[in-house]
């Protein structure tokens, strides 16, 4: 097994503190990992206390040390400094060539280290990503996260946070705060008095002093000044012992020391002002104090493991998760305000929260570090959520939106409805059929643009117009050549020029039994079925037939007439003239008829039957009266069933299909029936030929887009 070489960079003494325990992690374990310590930003600084020394002091040997701040402590200060570090930087991982890079925090130094391994293909280690606290530090943090590879986080909801930033979930450890480690350890050492009399002076009780510890805002400078100046005057008069930190290297830092000297802070004797504290030490002042005071996250972190209570002045930290013990003064715009929150949290004691860790983070990084597996990819993946509709040419979004204008001219409706390639009816509109061929071409234009009008809000490309028409079509002019009484006015009408010159688009026609069949083939029970028949048993009986999958449309336009197949030498008269086609026989107005007569004799009521008197007589009461045990009514239905049971043999005995699907409001009704005459009367090899009824909502409707949606790819019809 390799050792794993990582190469841990710390900035200044607050990432140190958490670093620390890591770094001490890491050489206990020589075998397995192979540590190279680099050093910059404030650490190198003689005003910030050189706090590179205490690396040196821990047994580290610091391998570079790179100075990195450019002074000025103000905002352009700040992005040098970051240009600066990454001027410096390739040298040195190039010649370290780490296979990890552990970064803390959210400081601009730790944006540049992190900048530089993600170019330079070195896998990082971030901790303490995914937390919020307030300020321009969340946006670096953040941008740390999207950069680093692996993540170590300290609270669970800084966990779910990296979760949502779209952080691959297999690479996010819920560790805990390293320094939590130390803290819980140190935390009951014996020498507490010593080091804060070391500090503080030796009439200071345990309990009875303050620490505070205020750094800049750099979004907001001249707020976090006056904040300052007024937590130092509310110190003041709140006279307890005080123990002040300078604040870190921020923009806007020197201004602040400008005010503390001003006020005369380092020569109070209530005060003690010092650049630096150990870690160590600093926690046993902390966790003994009356009071933490400022807006550094060891108040919000920290102090939580032992109950101090705290006072967070601002909104540096207003994000972070915090423990009971913290008091937020959030607009600290009055002495006043904070002099009075130190009189409610001083002295208090709060019980010890873990939301920052439990003392087990660093054998967790460990051994988080022990699994990276080097021979992975390095790109990183990132998990996004699903989102709605990408607009990326995908074949599902071309499926999605390429659509077709249906219309559907009925005896008795005019329908027009958008429908894309899977079809599903994004939109129907209908209106009465007018009688007159003027008012019905002005009306189907009109609802054509209406349409066309809504398709572009739905997002769909509508590829052209297909038309279902009760009558015979000619389908390569696009006339109707003549109609039945059912649609009058309508006969030699050409429908596809004064759709196409007002849509600019092609225009498929065919009539509606075919136009049902071609629903089954795209879209129901005949997709591939090479060879099958549709009888439609609505108002009329229509239908159509499928040969090689292709319509059978014949010589003059009149193939697959099924509603006219004559099954009867006299039989009733049929409204083409003849007498004994099934149509006479099986369809919704013969059946109506029937009705009608049994009616008007009063043969048609059984008990229980629910009629009420006004409503017009359908084929509906027929076949409940039957149900209901209405012998005439049951003879009338078995004459009709028996009539389109044999005109559906004629047509197996002549096209022979593999499968006849019924479609209309009777289908459900006469399927079982006809299933049964086919089984007794039909030629042999024909009577396994299956009869289904149609699922299919809308068949005209999708007959007519499926025109479109086959053929506008595919110009040969």
């Amino acid at each position: 097994h390799l050792k794993l070489r990582v190469c841990v960079a710390t900035c200044n003494r607050a990432d140190y503190s958490k670093l620390a325990p890591i770094m001490f992690g890491l050489k206990a374990h020589p075998d397995e990992f192979d540590l190279e310590v680099v050093v910059l930003g404030s650490h190198l600084i003689d005003d910030y206390g050189n706090t590179f020394r205490l690396i040196e002091q821990d047994n580290f040997d610091i391998g570079s040390k790179l100075h990195t701040i450019v002074r000025g402590e103000d905002e352009a200060a700040m992005v040098e400094s970051v240009g600066l570090a990454l001027v410096k930087l390739p040298d040195v991982l190039q010649r370290l060539r780490p296979d990890v890079l552990v970064v803390h925090g959210d400081r601009f130094d730790a944006l540049a280290l992190a900048t530089a391994a993600a170019l330079m293909n070195i896998r990082i280690l971030h901790l303490e990503g995914g937390e919020v606290s307030g300020t321009i530090d969340d946006s670096i943090r953040h941008a740390i996260s999207k950069l680093a590879h692996y993540h170590a986080c300290c609270t669970r909801i800084a966990e779910q946070h990296l979760i949502a930033m779209c952080e691959d979930h297999s690479r996010i450890l819920l560790a805990g705060c390293p320094s939590y480690d130390k803290l819980l350890l140190s935390q009951h050492k014996g020498d507490y008095m010593d080091i804060i009399r070391s500090w503080l002076g030796d009439k200071v009780q345990e309990g009875e002093y303050i620490v505070a510890l205020q750094h800049p805002v750099t979004t907001d400078i001249q707020h976090s000044i006056k904040i300052y100046g007024l937590m130092l005057d509310a110190l003041l008069s709140f006279n307890k012992f005080t123990l002040i930190l300078f604040p870190n290297i921020d923009a806007g830092s020197k201004e602040m020391v400008r005010v503390m000297r001003k006020k005369g802070i380092e020569q109070h004797p209530n005060f003690r002002a010092v650049k630096h504290i150990p870690f160590e030490q600093f926690i046993q002042l902390v966790s003994h104090a009356g009071c933490v005071i400022g807006n550094s996250s060891c108040g919000v972190r920290e102090a939580g493991a032992f109950g101090t209570p705290v006072i967070n002045l601002g909104t540096r930290q207003t994000g972070r998760e915090t423990g009971e013990n913290v008091l937020h003064v959030r607009d600290a715009d009055s002495h006043n305000k904070i002099y009075h929150a130190l009189e409610l949290q001083f002295g208090k004691r709060y019980p010890c929260s873990k939301i920052y860790g439990d003392g087990n983070a660093v054998p967790r990084i460990l051994k988080f570090l022990h699994s990276i597996d080097l021979n992975e990819p390095l790109q990183k993946t990132f998990c996004f959520p699903p989102v709605k509709d990408p607009i990326s040419q995908d074949i599902d979004h071309i499926l999605e939106t390429q659509s077709a204008l249906a219309i559907d001219l009925g005896g008795t409706n005019l329908r027009v409805a958008i429908i894309c390639m899977r079809g599903n009816i994004l939109k129907k509109y209908s209106q009465p059929n007018p009688h007159t061929f003027e008012d019905r071409m002005s009306l189907l234009l009109k609802m054509c643009k209406e349409t066309m009008r809504d398709a572009v809000s739905l997002n769909c490309r509508i590829l052209g117009v297909g038309v279902s028409t009760g009558g015979r079509v000619n389908p390569q002019e696009g006339v109707v050549l003549h109609s039945t009484k059912l649609i009058q006015e309508w006969s030699s009408v050409d429908l596809r020029t004064p759709i196409s010159d007002a849509l600019h688009l092609p225009v498929w026609v065919d009539n509606d039994g075919n136009c049902a069949t071609l629903a089954e083939r795209k879209f129901g029970h005949g997709k591939g079925v090479e060879n099958f028949v549709t009888v439609i048993t609505g108002t009329g009986i229509g239908g159509g037939i499928i040969q090689h999958n292709e319509l059978v449309h014949g010589s003059t336009f009149c193939a697959a007439e099924l509603g006219h197949i004559v099954v009867s030498l006299d039989g009733p008269e049929c409204s083409c003239g003849s007498h004994g086609c099934i149509e006479a026989f099986a369809s919704g107005t013969a059946l109506q008829k029937e009705a009608k007569r049994l009616h008007d004799e009063d043969l048609l009521k059984v008990e229980g039957m629910d009629m009420k008197l006004s409503e017009p007589i359908t084929a509906v009461h027929l076949i409940s009266a039957a149900k209901m045990g209405n012998s005439k009514a049951d003879t009338v239905l078995n004459k009709a069933s028996t009539a389109l049971a044999l005109g559906i043999i004629n047509i197996l005995h002549i096209v022979n299909p593999t499968l006849v699907i019924l479609s209309g409001v009777l289908a459900s009704f006469y399927q079982a029936p006809v299933q049964q005459v086919i089984s007794e009367r039909a030629l042999v090899s024909t009577q396994s030929t299956r009869v289904v009824a149609s699922n299919l909502e809308e068949p005209a409707l999708l007959g007519a887009a499926s025109m479109v949606l086959d053929y506008a790819t595919r110009r040969t019809y």
